[in-house]
């Protein structure tokens, strides 16, 4: 069975796990962080209770921003992070948000691609962004708020 929950500070020894198991992109202090900034929020999709993808996204004024989106590896191309991108689209519209907002390593092509099945488009480039030295591209969804 497969539920989307809103995930507390409670959880970040398996935001932490799942992250060193994927990405690896925070470390557990940065997870203790993330979970106590103004507009934060995180999202976990469970399959069989098991959590197999993470959102990270924080709203300010009008907008979001994605900081932190990843499907364990086991589970990818299978509809879960479509799923889960599907959600939080939805509930961003429900609350009257204009846009979404990410950023996305040049060197991930299959993440691009995911993002482009949304309609993110590029906003911008930042060059040299990430430690191997790879540029962010910068991405943004328009948002068709009722």
């Amino acid at each position: 069975m497969i539920s989307i929950k809103q995930i507390n500070e409670n959880d970040i020894d398996l935001c932490y796990e799942l992250d060193s198991n994927t990405i690896s992109l925070w470390s557990k202090k940065q997870w203790v962080d993330e979970f106590k900034k103004e507009g934060s929020k995180i999202f976990g999709l469970f399959f069989a209770n098991l959590l197999i993808a993470i959102c990270v996204f924080q709203v300010v004024l009008d907008e979001a921003q994605i900081n932190y989106f990843v499907v364990d590896q086991k589970f990818r191309k299978r509809g879960f992070g479509f799923y889960l991108m599907s959600y939080l689209i939805k509930r961003c519209e429900k609350i009257n948000l204009n846009k979404l907002l990410l950023e996305v390593s040049q060197n991930n092509i299959t993440a691009q691609r995911f993002y482009s099945r949304f309609d993110f488009f590029t906003v911008g480039v930042r060059k040299n962004y990430y430690k191997d030295g790879s540029g962010a591209i910068l991405k943004e969804k328009k948002l068709t708020t009722k």
